[in-house]
């Protein structure tokens, strides 16, 4: 059987899962990988029987092609990504896949949404949760009962240990780094938003004590109301200031009748008034998210990808948006 050709741009954290994901599929072989630090580029070709190793995404560019590749895997830090990340697999017709967020530079995305329907290119974008049977079991839900409601969603915890983390400039805020997974499910479960009004605070984290950087300038918390129609209101909130408790995380959504807690991929629970009912999560779905990308791709289906790249980045407009509606106090209306 010919093996399904990958690409690996950027070896580090996040692409772990997905190193793990792909090295249990029989039909698919990871070649090349490139990330700047040469230990993480070994270890990674190692793992995966990669034979071509590159120091960056340009060395890697220069040297692959539709000839030697089926697909890349972009997997790298929020400003990482400049004019040939993701270009680079446009220009020479590579289906790429891309972990969030895709960019902190909104033009740039645009210019490459609009490269990619040129070339009429399958692109996916590592929205994992949509993929995530917890998150398709509220999909399923929501129809049967009347529209409307209150929805919460939180991402709530500590500082990751990534240097882009503590910064705004690099990464964009909680909201747009991490918490865009529970802003672009809302997407996935309500449609477009109709407008989103926000606000944050800092104070509460001290930069240049216990572990923090002295540059530390991101929000402590956000706050994000979001409208959707059908008289749906979400408060989304995120908050990187707890250190050693966590609450519940993911969305509690309020029904005439039933009361829907999605515990962030581990359980949900159905409560009605007649029974509660609580199941596990029943796969990674991360696995689900790289098959149905190399599927779509082998079969020409593009139906299993629940996020191409033009959808998400709507997600990551609307999480900017959230950005200048904490700066500005201003209501955004889409």
């Amino acid at each position: 059987m010919e093996k399904f050709r990958v690409g690996l741009i950027g070896t580090g954290g996040r692409c772990g899962s997905h190193m793990n994901a792909l090295i249990k599929m029989d039909d698919v072989q990871v070649v090349a990988v490139a990330d700047p630090i040469e230990e993480r580029r070994v270890a990674a070709a190692r793992k995966m029987g990669a034979t071509r190793l590159y120091k960056d995404h340009r060395e890697f560019y220069a040297h692959e092609s539709a000839e030697t590749l089926d697909a890349i895997w972009i997997c790298i830090e929020p400003t990482a990504h400049d004019e040939l990340t993701e270009m680079g697999a446009v220009e020479r017709g590579i289906p790429f896949l891309v972990e969030k967020p895709m960019t902190l530079d909104l033009a740039m995305g645009d210019k490459i949404a609009k490269a990619i329907e040129e070339k009429n290119l399958i692109t996916a974008v590592g929205f994992q949760d949509r993929y995530l049977d917890l998150v398709n079991m509220i999909k399923d839900e929501l129809p049967k009962h009347k529209k409307g409601g209150l929805v919460y969603g939180a991402w709530c915890g500590g500082i990751p240990g990534v240097w882009w983390w503590q910064k705004k400039s690099t990464c964009g805020g909680q909201l747009v780094e991490q918490n865009i997974h529970l802003l672009d499910g809302l997407r996935y479960l309500y449609g477009e938003p109709l407008s989103v009004y926000a606000t944050a605070s800092t104070g509460i984290v001290k930069p240049g004590e216990n572990g923090v950087s002295p540059e530390y300038d991101t929000d402590d918390h956000s706050t994000c109301v979001l409208r959707f129609k059908d008289n749906v209101t979400a408060t989304l909130v995120s908050s990187c200031y707890s250190r050693d408790v966590r609450p519940n995380c993911g969305y509690v959504i309020t029904l005439e009748d039933m009361i829907i807690d999605y515990r962030l991929r581990n359980n949900i629970i159905f409560t009605d008034a007649h029974k509660t009912v609580d199941i596990k999560r029943g796969h990674e779905q991360t696995d689900d998210l790289d098959r149905a990308f190399i599927d779509a791709i082998k079969t020409g289906d593009r139906s299993l990808i629940r996020s191409p790249y033009a959808d998400a980045l709507k997600s990551l407009k609307i999480a900017f948006a959230a950005n200048k509606s904490m700066e500005t106090g201003e209501v955004i209306y889409f």
